[in-house]
């Protein structure tokens, strides 16, 4: 039988450590029901114990979901050697599992603690015993174990063997640091799994060298079951083993089973992205935007000819799709992918043109998406596809301390209309006097996703802006559409009339 190995997630107890990163009590309570009912996650670790009411109220709202929807004890909640202070707060908060933080290293113990490893193995006893006594399991991370071990494993030997017998579910070893590689991880922890074969190991990495992935893969062929991570590798410093890698890797290159239901990776990941304020980046394996992206036209020619360049990765195993860039290094292939998608046909005369326009565009380091394509085309071809909209004059004031006004002129396939519109900033105010003109057409703006801007790096104050939107259609496609102009407020003019142009060739349509 495959192995089946469990997923820790901790992304609002650990992730929260982040640098800068806080969920309310509603994201916490949003992000645990996601991790567990649609992730499928195997356990959750949600808060530290005695941070404030604040926690303990979200801590209890989850647990009473938990509780109603079948997810009794995979709810988790760090607490310390403090006898009845931590076990009190997450009984109250109606816990079921406490993981006690314990001192993993020797270090740690003298210097932080001032205690011998007898005394701290008392208290942590003393702790234990009344967590049991309230009904609640009992997990133990050795913190700061991987410096621990390598300094003094006597140390460490000495404490997983006070603590046999005591009914401790879990014993948590975290490279607390971010320090260890695959193969200091494997001989440790195949000597511990070893040396304490009644003991259930956890691993707890951290991506401090960009090894947390790597480390996971050495640990489960040490024999550990059980692997903790968070949502987007948030995390202190560096952060935390990705749960995305994690689960994919130990699936495909190692042939373990997990719990994971990759179909909501992505959107658990966005949800996080939300929430967290801090984004992946583009090219992030899994997630990110780029990463299943063809950028050579070659890839897109071997894509068509037999899916040539397709590995396990396929973007419909996390509900995502394959895209074909276009720019310079775009070939007719790639074209071809994206007209496809548009339900555009072109003459082999006029798809030359349109390749050869994105090459030069490309060419000139402008950034194309396949939502550019059919204003190139409607450019290049000079056709009338796509051009519905033509702004004849957009005056804006802006005052401090007050609201900007916008007066807008439009010709709409050849009739004119003209409206005023207020607003916070002159962004805002352009799209109020849209409204009111989309309104004579029982039309409606679509509803605006994500506004992002650019600039060239040097400082040069005249530089162009590019802005792109990111809009979600009526028909619930997401599209984005850019405009470039020397006015940051103009660029998101540009970028608004093309989704406008597009609302209004889909409606003639």
């Amino acid at each position: 039988m495959t192995k089946y190995i469990t997923i820790m997630d901790t992304t609002l107890r650990d992730g929260e450590q982040t640098q800068g990163v806080s969920f309310s009590p509603d994201e916490k309570v949003t992000l645990a029901t996601a991790l567990l009912s649609r992730l499928k996650v195997d356990r959750i670790e949600v808060a530290s114990a005695r941070v404030s009411a604040g926690e303990q109220k979200a801590v209890a709202r989850i647990n009473a979901w938990a509780s109603a929807e079948g997810f009794d004890g995979r709810v988790e909640v760090l607490g310390f050697v403090d006898h009845t202070k931590s076990v009190d707060w997450i009984v109250e908060a109606g816990g079921k599992v406490i993981n006690l933080l314990t001192k993993g290293s020797l270090k740690h113990c003298h210097n932080q603690l001032g205690k011998t490893l007898e005394q701290h193995v008392e208290d942590i006893k003393l702790t234990v015993a009344y967590a049991q006594q309230q009904g609640l399991s009992v997990n133990v991370y050795f913190e700061d174990w991987s410096n621990g071990y390598a300094d003094s494993p006597d140390y460490v030997y000495g404490l997983a063997e006070a603590l046999e017998g005591c009914g401790i579910e879990h014993f948590m070893l975290p490279d607390t640091l971010g320090v260890m590689s695959p193969s200091e991880v494997y001989d440790s922890l195949r000597d511990m799994t070893q040396r304490f074969p009644n003991h259930r190991f956890d691993f707890h990495p951290h991506n401090d060298y960009g090894l947390a992935t790597a480390n996971v893969m050495a640990a489960v062929n040490a024999g550990v079951d059980a692997i903790h991570c968070t949502v987007n590798c948030l995390g202190e410093r560096a952060g935390n083993a990705s749960l995305a890698e994690v689960a994919v890797v130990l699936n495909d290159k190692m042939g373990f089973q997990v719990g994971i239901d990759e179909s909501h990776v992505v959107s658990v990941s966005q949800m996080v992205e939300s929430f967290s304020g801090k984004f992946v980046s583009n090219n992030t394996p899994i997630l990110g935007s780029d990463v299943f992206t063809q950028t050579a036209g070659i890839h897109a020619d071997g894509d068509q000819k037999g899916n040539l360049y397709v590995s396990k990765l396929y973007p419909e195993r996390f509900s995502r799709k394959r895209t074909y860039a276009l720019g310079k290094m775009s070939g007719k292939a790639s074209l071809l992918k994206n007209l496809e998608d548009l339900g555009i046909a072109l003459s082999a005369e006029d798809q030359k043109k349109v390749l050869d326009r994105v090459v030069q565009l490309g060419d000139s380091k402008q950034r194309i998406t396949p939502d550019d394509l059919p204003f190139i085309i409607a450019d290049v071809l000079k056709r009338d596809l796509y051009q519905h909209i033509e702004l004849i004059r957009c005056d804006l004031q802006s005052q401090m301390n007050e609201q900007a006004l916008a007066n807008v002129a439009v010709e709409i396939d050849g009739v004119a209309y003209a409206a005023e519109g207020r607003g916070n900033g002159g962004f805002d105010a352009f799209t109020a006097a849209m409204s009111q003109i989309l309104a004579e057409l029982d039309l409606a703006l679509p509803e605006l996703l994500d506004y992002q801007v650019h600039i060239p790096r040097g400082g040069h104050t005249n530089a162009l802006t590019e802005a792109s939107v990111t809009w979600q259609m009526p028909n619930n496609a997401k599209i984005t559409t850019r405009g470039m102009h020397a006015n940051q407020v103009f660029a998101g003019v540009e970028a608004t009339l093309r989704v406008l142009n597009r609302l209004l060739h889909e409606r003639a349509q």
